[in-house]
């Protein structure tokens, strides 16, 4: 004969688990676009062919400049543009927006008579 005697064990409730506001997979993907987009918007870089004709054209691009640069490329960017003409005073940069780079500037001087192909938008700053 068996003289154990079962006693069983009380159900003891699984911890209460927090329901972390922030790890919802909806503001996963917004926080993970916004930290893309802050990526893709952050550094604008001068291809060697622009950096030549920035040179070449006496042609400096200050602070101020660089930031209304920086906003026309994420207003192209927010519209769906890959390769737009941005117009900035007197110059005129062709951008790859996609790469977030400066393809080439033509000054004043050589704007007249001149065609600008293979772009999709342009942006007057």
């Amino acid at each position: 004969m068996n003289n154990k005697i079962f006693f069983p064990q009380p159900i003891i409730p699984p911890p209460a688990v927090k329901k972390d506001t922030k790890a919802t997979p909806d503001s996963k993907k917004s926080s993970f676009e916004q930290l893309l987009k802050q990526q893709l918007e952050g550094e604008l870089k001068f291809s060697q062919h622009a950096i030549q004709r920035l040179k070449s054209r006496n042609i400096q691009l200050g602070e101020a400049e660089m930031g209304r640069l920086k906003n026309a490329v994420s207003k192209a960017r927010e519209k769906g543009a890959k390769d737009s003409l941005i117009l900035m005073d007197n110059l005129a940069l062709i951008v790859s927006v996609k790469n977030n780079t400066v393809i080439t500037a033509v000054d004043e001087d050589n704007l007249k008579e001149n065609v600008f192909t293979n772009i999709d938008s342009a942006v007057i700053v």
